[in-house]
């Protein structure tokens, strides 16, 4: 049974992501086992990854390398094997080579660019920009499959990733500015958006992901 791991380093809506990938690999009737794992052979191992995350940057990055072997068996299996990779939220945020909250922190760097606030040009709209935004697709992605233009996902983030090159950049979303929904580059994907709270459309991203084959 082929495996797909979601990284539990302490930081990360972990049991929402794990229903919501056990419910598409049953309704679609893929075979994945899903699993919650903090063990980096787990990870190294695995047909597909999902990175969570929640919080502050440095935080997450910490406690990331916290855990044994677990960046290295990242490296491994996703930049060297060419695992399918998905990170969400923060997650996504973490392929960046800095973050930008309180303080500068080395990101994992898989994703030229740098994690900043949100700083919107209408004063009234409130930070952390939270609630369902419109995603604006920018170029066409096998995990977009379906999803139609001006669906609606969920995001709940104070900071966001901005690409050093525009073409890792697949979906944007406008919240007084431009920010960032989605990013891809080969086998690695990443959602400032939580699909496993986006209902039907996120359940359709999630789908797709487990039927990508970069």
């Amino acid at each position: 049974m082929s495996v797909v791991a979601i990284v539990d380093y302490g930081s990360g809506n972990l049991r929402s992501a794990e229903k919501a990938l056990a419910r598409v690999a049953s309704e679609h009737s893929t075979g994945h086992k899903i699993v919650v794992t903090a063990d980096a052979d787990v990870v190294r191992r695995a047909e597909r990854i999902v990175l969570p995350g929640v919080g502050a940057f440095a935080d997450c990055m910490n406690g990331l390398s916290a855990v044994p072997g677990m960046v290295e068996a990242l490296k491994e299996a996703v930049l060297k094997r060419g695992a399918p990779f998905l990170g969400i939220c923060v997650g996504m945020q973490l392929l960046a080579d800095v973050g930008r909250e309180f303080g500068d922190h080395a990101g994992l760097g898989w994703i030229h660019g740098e994690v900043v606030k949100i700083a919107p040009s209408d004063a009234s709209l409130k930070i952390p920009h939270m609630g369902w935004n419109e995603l604006r697709i920018v170029r066409p992605h096998p995990l977009l499959t379906h999803v139609e233009p001006g669906a609606h996902a969920y995001f709940v983030h104070s900071y966001h990733l901005r690409c050093a090159q525009a073409e890792d950049v697949v979906a944007t979303t406008d919240y007084g500015e431009t920010l960032t929904a989605m990013i891809a580059r080969g086998n690695i994907a990443g959602t400032q958006f939580h699909p496993e709270k986006s209902q039907a459309v996120g359940l359709g991203l999630l789908g797709n992901f487990l039927a990508w084959r970069p």
